[in-house]
């Protein structure tokens, strides 16, 4: 799969993909990690064209049923073959800059193996409105995303799963792409389904429903995103911004309580049955 190998001496890398009905974006993804000795893509038994997608473009495809997203991206990282790895989401691409920058590492560890760095952050650029977003909430936005398989463990709490390392990361330069969202209607389904996820997560955690969190925590988001980030120059684009992501913050605590008054209503129906 690699564009690179026969180039420069370097260790290999595999690049992983986890997705479900991502026919518009896959290619595009795929494509951005040709340099990759082995793409993977775990798909959720996709009903669309992805995986005939993926395949043609070269890609090692597995298909596993959807766990949850922390559990899906650790079945993933054990399904790839190399030490270092990449990982992306269907809708994010490589840039050339970090690209090269990636190759660097990897060429650098072949030569000299005893460098103490097991991962690098790189930072995620939103595209979405008709804009890339360098201020507004969403940058910069540091993400660990490429690191020794064997120095990591997932964890966070979905939908925000993260890689946990085991030792010092560095951060690399050149921005890794995202396409966030096709439009607001797409945004609003997203967000209304990560809260949901979010608030299930912190149920099953033990996590107690907080007044003081549903009411200060959005405003704190809110202002993040339109005064401390500029998303004020970003004109109205900015605001709606600023209130989705404030939106999402409430109905994520919104429904913990919910999901709370829904466990104790079925204890005391239970207890009069």
């Amino acid at each position: 799969m690699s564009e690179t190998s026969n180039i420069t001496e370097r260790e290999p890398i595999s690049a992983f993909i986890i997705c479900f009905n991502e026919e518009d974006f896959i290619a595009d993804c795929v494509k951005s990690v040709a340099f990759c000795d082995e793409v993977l893509v775990v798909d959720s038994f996709s009903s669309d064209r992805t995986v005939e997608i993926a395949k043609q473009l070269g890609a090692r495809v597995i298909q596993n049923e959807w766990p949850g997203y922390k559990k899906q991206k650790s079945f993933a990282l054990s399904k790839t073959s190399h030490e270092w790895v990449l990982n992306l989401d269907a809708d994010e691409r490589v840039s050339d800059e970090l690209r090269e920058n990636i190759v660097d590492v990897l060429s650098r560890e072949a030569k000299n193996s005893s460098s103490s760095i097991i991962g690098y952050e790189v930072n995620r650029l939103v595209y979405y409105l008709g804009r890339w977003w360098r201020r507004g909430g969403w940058y910069p936005e540091y993400r660990l995303r490429f690191f020794r398989k064997s120095q990591v463990t997932w964890g966070g709490i979905d939908p925000h799963e993260k890689p946990i390392p085991s030792g010092p990361t560095a951060r690399l330069g050149g921005d890794l792409y995202h396409y966030t969202y096709k439009d607001m209607n797409d945004q609003a389904d997203r967000l209304n389904k990560f809260s949901t996820l979010a608030a299930k997560e912190r149920f099953e955690m033990g996590e107690k429903p907080s007044l003081t969190k549903m009411l200060v925590n959005p405003w704190i988001r809110f202002c993040k995103f339109y005064f401390f980030k500029r998303g004020f120059q970003e004109g109205m684009a900015g605001f709606i911004i600023a209130v989705m992501e404030g939106y999402y913050t409430f109905m994520k605590y919104a429904k913990l309580w919910e999901f709370h008054y829904n466990a104790e209503k079925a204890a005391v129906d239970e207890r009069k049955s």
